[in-house]
């Protein structure tokens, strides 16, 4: 079995250890995104992760794909919305102090998972909201069945846009739990991100980014605009049809980090 991959945070690894392993080429001719591309500031990894696609191998060896369509940007100390809020660090979420590609995995209510990636920027992280299934779906669906098969009883097949449309399916369909917090994204052997097909293509007409308010957030910072997803993407957990309307996905100044 490997060692361990957990990160240590960047007071353990010193500045000049994680720069050298932030620019640290990627074996010719692999599809995975490296450290570089992670290591830019939380409003830009958020858009730059739409599109690219999510892959996850499972113990049996079943490869699963998704494409990310929905993310939230959460910016650290001022960003009243995040677990990161005023420089706060405890033990649960040290990952968003790490160094960018670090995975922060939480649970909520007990019961359920989230998964964020951080950024530049002290405690900034990205949340993954949606994915677009593209490779074992079957497999998703049994993943998303086995928690409610414990909690309810059997349950109808999940439709295809149903297994990841929001942070927790996600995790449920792809079984991202706890024991990957922590973990390095850009070198972890069961998950990992690649290009999307529509980047490889050369001339394809890109899509359409909308930035929106972010779920279930309150207080002052409920109506920025840090939520982003691609229009008229059936896989997106919720639509906002006023950030729609709105004249280009454009960003308030102090937003342009």
């Amino acid at each position: 079995m490997p060692g361990s991959r957990k990160r240590l945070s960047p007071e353990e690894e010193g500045e000049e250890a994680g720069q050298a392993r932030a620019l640290a080429p990627l074996p010719a001719g692999s599809p995975r995104l490296g450290a570089a591309f992670f290591s830019q500031p939380c409003v830009h990894l958020a858009r730059a992760l739409l599109g690219k696609v999510l892959v996850r191998r499972l113990p049996g060896g079943s490869i699963l794909r998704g494409r990310v369509v929905e993310t939230e940007a959460y910016l650290g100390g001022p960003d009243m919305a995040s677990h990161s809020r005023g420089g706060r660090r405890t033990p649960r979420n040290a990952a968003m102090f790490m160094a960018p590609g670090t995975l922060y995995v939480y649970q909520i209510y007990g019961l359920y998972f989230c998964v964020n990636i951080s950024s530049q920027g002290e405690g900034a992280a990205v949340l993954l909201r949606s994915l677009e299934p593209l490779q074992g779906l079957e497999a998703m669906r049994e993943q998303r069945l086995l928690l409610s098969r414990r909690r309810k009883g059997p349950s109808a097949p999940l439709k295809a846009w149903q297994l990841c449309n929001g942070p927790s399916k996600l995790c449920q369909a792809l079984a991202l739990d706890k024991t990957l917090d922590q973990e390095d994204l850009s070198c972890h052997p069961d998950l990992w991100l690649e290009e999307g097909q529509e980047e490889e293509e050369e001339g394809k007409e890109e899509q359409t980014v909308v930035c929106a308010k972010r779920i279930g957030i309150s207080g002052e910072w409920a109506h920025k605009p840090l939520r982003f997803y691609l229009r008229g993407n059936k896989y997106v957990s919720v639509t906002d049809r006023e950030a729609e309307r709105a004249t280009g996905p454009r960003l308030p100044d102090e937003l342009r980090a």
